[in-house]
Parts: structure tokens; C-alpha cells; sequence
């Protein structure tokens, strides 16, 4: 059984303007010791789906429909009490942002030690000493200096570093990491990708990373889902979205991607600008921006297609590639 079952979610915003459709029939699962990668363009749905798991949404925001199940536990609809249970204890989260995510007026052990003093047994001195020793997993050097410290006193990487131990500290059984390294030079985001992959095989914990970096993606993952417009457009195994894409979405994000070697070549970005939520297509969300769209594509979205066992996609394309390749089969046989 998989340890998160996420099925047909729906997430949505209300405003004044109307309703957001931000995650909008989302369904994957994550098996016990596996990293999944989510990755789109902004406003894709990809911290959405994320904050929906943990059921921390705006106020603003509410799960319309669908189902989120933890070990085969419900949690949408769960009570507080059992969220509390469930958010740091089993599930944690590193959000984007390492300063904004520390509070400034507080020491970095001070606010370690009340994570570990609300979601386990251990009293003040033990809860001092797990803060230490999660520094010491994490490679911050001198943490008894740190853990006098606030938050400004420490760099980017320092503090994603102290972010990451928080996260752990009560060895959750899914980690999930909202674009990590996204504020972080090369330098320092190697090294926190490089400790996020060695506490993972120490741990054996599951982990959900969120990012637009496919070459983070490529280093770290096992599965892949693609997202575009709130939806999920391509899933499949790392290799399989990599070496055969079969989204024009997909495809495009690889286009853009920089190659050692091409010196002087262009990237080929995607033309257009990102969907708005509020006034979503009758058709494929990506079709205005599309190079290969054809009529069906603006009036009609595509069904999930099974592209092999590991690899699915929901783009007319490939219903087209596949009607052309079974008539060549007929008139050559």
C-alpha cells in the first residue's frame, strides 16, 4: 500500500473576482522511501497541492473535492486534533523561503526546541540536545554558537540548512520540500541537494520535491509529475519524462532547458504567457501557447493516456501520433 494516496483533489480560492481553481483533480501516490517530483511554472498548482496535503491553506482557500490519505488515513475532513498528529510528526515541510520562514525575533534553538517540544515526549533539556544533534545531521558547524543565534545572523544556506533540521527533527515519514534551493547560490544549492539525498537514505523517508528545476529533478527523483493550470499534464518515471516526453508542455520545458555544448545556440522558450485561473479554456490549458495545437485541442480537454506502465499523459497529440501510427500499420500489413 502507498504511504500517500492523493485522489481527484480540488483546491480552490474564493474571491471577490470569482473562484481559483488553483489544484484541480489531482491524483498521484508516493511509496514508502521514494522521491516524487513536482515541477511547472508558477502558478502551476505545485505549492497548492503541497499546503493542501498539509491542509494549511489561506483562509481564502478550501478543498472542494477529492480525497488525501496518509498510511490509509483520511485527512480531508479530519479534525485538528488529528491534523496535529499527522503535520511534523509524519509529514513535514520545508517552505521557500528560509528568512521569512524563521521568526526573526526568536533564537534558531529556540524555535527547534519548541518544534520538538510540540510534537514529541521530550522535556525542555532533551528537546535543547535533539536541537544540537539535528544541527550536527545537518553540517551547520559550532551549533551550540547557533542555537544562540537568530536567524539574520545566518547566511541563505545556513539557514535552509536550519530549516531542513527542523523539518526532521521528529523523523517524519514524508519530507516535503517546496523549491528548497530556489534562493540559494550553485555553490550552496549543490551541497543542501547533496545532505536533502544523504538523510533520505539514512532515514529511508519519502520525500515530495517541488521546483522548476528540471536539472534538480533529474538528480534527485524517482517519479515525476508535470503540472500545468492547476492539473497534472504528464506523469511518469524520471527517465521516461526525460528521455520521451509526450506533452507539448513537457516538451517545451525541456526545450528551454541550457546544454553543455551549444555555445551560442538560442533557447527556445515557451511563447505566451501562463493560463488565468479565473477564465480557464473549454479545452487543453496549454493550447494558446502551443505549437502543435489543433482544433480539438481549444474546444475539448484530452483523457489521461496511458503512454506505457510507468508513463501517462493527457495531450491530444499523442491520440492523433497513435490514430496515424495504427493506420500506417494497416496499409503496410
Amino acid at each position: 500500500m502507498a504511504l500517500l494516496e492523493v485522489n481527484n483533489l480540488r483546491t480552490s480560492f474564493f474571491t471577490d473576482a470569482g473562484e481559483v481553481k488553483a489544484v484541480d483533480g489531482v491524483s498521484f501516490f508516493l511509496e514508502k522511501g521514494k522521491v516524487l517530483g513536482i515541477v511547472g511554472e508558477s502558478g502551476s498548482g505545485k505549492s497548492v497541492t503541497a499546503y493542501s496535503i498539509m491542509q494549511i491553506l489561506a483562509p481564502t482557500g478550501k478543498i472542494v473535492g477529492g480525497s488525501v490519505k496518509f498510511d490509509g488515513r483520511e485527512l480531508v475532513g479530519a479534525g485538528e486534533d488529528v491534523l496535529r498528529t499527522i503535520r511534523g510528526n509524519k509529514i513535514s515541510i520545508i517552505f521557500q523561503d528560509p528568512m521569512t520562514s524563521l521568526n526573526p525575533t526568536y533564537t534558531v534553538g529556540h524555535q527547534l526546541e519548541e518544534a520538538i517540544l510540540l510534537h514529541t515526549n521530550r522535556n525542555r533539556k532533551q528537546a535543547r540536545e535533539r536541537a544540537r544533534e539535528m544541527l550536527e545531521l545537518v553540517g551547520v558547524n559550532e551549533p551550540d554558537k547557533r542555537l544562540r543565534q537568530y536567524p539574520f545572523e545566518h547566511s541563505g544556506g545556513m539557514r535552509q540548512r536550519v530549516m531542513i533540521a527542523m523539518a526532521l527533527a521528529c523523523e517524519p515519514d514524508i519530507l516535503i520540500a517546496d523549491e528548497p534551493t530556489t534562493a540559494l547560490d550553485v555553490t550552496i544549492q549543490a551541497q543542501i541537494l547533496e545532505l536533502m539525498q544523504d538523510l533520505q537514505r539514512k532515514m529511508g523517508m519519502s520525500i515530495i520535491l517541488i521546483t522548476h528545476d528540471l536539472g534538480v529533478v533529474a538528480q534527485m527523483c524517482d517519479e515525476v509529475i508535470v503540472m500545468y493550470a492547476g492539473g497534472i499534464c504528464e506523469q511518469g518515471t524520471a527517465d521516461e519524462i526525460f528521455y520521451n516526453p509526450k506533452h507539448e508542455y513537457t516538451k517545451g520545458l525541456m526545450r528551454s532547458i541550457p546544454t553543455v555544448g551549444n555555445d551560442g545556440q538560442r533557447l527556445q522558450p515557451i511563447t505566451g504567457t501562463p493560463i488565468d485561473l479565473l477564465n480557464m479554456p473549454k479545452g487543453c490549458p496549454f493550447a494558446p501557447r502551443c505549437d502543435n495545437a489543433m482544433k480539438i485541442c481549444l474546444t475539448q480537454r484530452a483523457e489521461r493516456m496511458q503512454i506505457n506502465a510507468d508513463h501517462a499523459a493527457a495531450c491530444w497529440v499523442n491520440v492523433r501520433d497513435g490514430l496515424n501510427a495504427g493506420k500506417g500499420g494497416e496499409a503496410n500489413a
